[in-house]
């Protein structure tokens, strides 16, 4: 009797603990979802929609835009991301924002010739699916635009391709003229990006009201190489709508090329803004504050545990006294 007690209870507390650390593994653990952002058996996704030149290839990449003039298109989000706090790493298969999200993505820039344009976007707007020329989407937008830019204009002291962020007011243009100069709010040259002869990344991070911060990933020793980090000032707004949708966007003029995006990641990091990810390219192990009281998810499981098992042996030391009582008390009628 007392040996199938001990069983059932051992049981019931080994599916309490899988439960809880099942669950806590979903809320806190690094990506929700590392799913490339291609179609479902009824040619749509879920998450995202894709519209102009853009094509799908299934099992390999969506192309924004193929090695042809004069062509634009485009991926948006079909819904807003909607938190205060987010590190980007984007996960096509679930927009899933928290505390601090990070949001990465591979892509790929290529085509044939020596002479190519114009480059791709990422947005975080509160207008979506709008063409126009700004690297395929509309212009005197309402959030950010990071451009990777493969073609020279009319901007000096810099190399291409060049990559910039800008701030938009819904009322300001781009300075298409002389490559976002008036609009720039940070930026880098990247030499190498295009072409690269490795998977070429990049890594948004947005932290309300601190900063916005972008690696990339291009070198052939698959180091991030910091690219800027932009914070804000009397000058400089780093306010991204409440609201606001996710985008890629790319255009072709008389030069082209082919603009790919590959995969898109997600990654729910709960953590302190000091524990940026490495430059080494791993990400950095952060601490937990999913919860009250800053424990690892890890400890946490484990505290879970040993209470259950506390409780166990309460459970049992408990059964055991009551049956020496009973036993005693038969003993002494005779």
């Amino acid at each position: 009797m007392l040996s199938r007690l001990f069983a059932t209870l051992f049981l019931w507390a080994l599916g309490i603990s899988v439960v809880v650390a099942s669950d806590e593994h979903t809320a806190d653990n690094g990506a929700d979802r590392r799913v490339p952002p291609y179609l479902d058996s009824d040619i749509h996704h879920r998450w995202f929609d894709f519209g102009g030149d853009a094509i799908i290839r299934t099992d390999q990449y969506v192309r924004l835009t193929a090695d042809r003039p004069s062509q634009r298109g485009w991926l948006w989000s079909r819904v807003p991301l909607t938190a205060t706090n987010w590190q980007l790493a984007f996960s096509a298969q679930k927009l899933t924002l928290a505390r601090l999200v990070q949001i990465e993505f591979e892509f790929k820039i290529h085509g044939d010739g020596s002479l190519h344009g114009d480059g791709f976007a990422l947005w975080l707007t509160k207008q979506r699916a709008t063409s126009g020329p700004v690297f395929g989407s509309a212009d005197k937008f309402e959030g950010l635009g990071i451009f990777f830019d493969t073609y020279k204009n009319g901007r000096t002291g810099v190399s291409f391709p060049q990559v910039m962020a800008m701030m938009g007011d819904g009322q300001t243009a781009y300075d298409a003229a002389y490559d976002g100069r008036a609009n720039d709010i940070g930026s880098c040259s990247a030499r190498g990006l295009r072409g690269a002869s490795i998977p070429t990344k990049a890594r948004l991070t947005y932290f309300q009201d601190k900063y916005i911060s972008l690696d990339l990933q291009y070198k052939s020793d698959h180091t991030w190489t910091p690219c800027f980090k932009i914070t804000p000032s009397n000058e400089v707004s780093i306010k991204i709508p409440s609201i606001a949708y996710l985008g890629f966007t790319a255009e072709t003029g008389e030069l082209s090329d082919n603009h790919d995006i590959i995969e898109i990641n997600t990654y729910s990091m709960y953590s302190q803004p000091q524990a940026a990810p490495s430059s080494d390219g791993k990400k950095a192990k952060s601490k937990s504050t999913f919860g009250t009281g800053g424990q690892e998810s890890g400890g946490s499981w484990f505290w879970t545990l040993f209470k259950l098992l506390m409780f166990l042996a309460l459970i049992a030391g408990a059964y055991v006294g009551w049956t020496a009582y009973r036993t005693s008390r038969h003993g002494s009628r005779f």
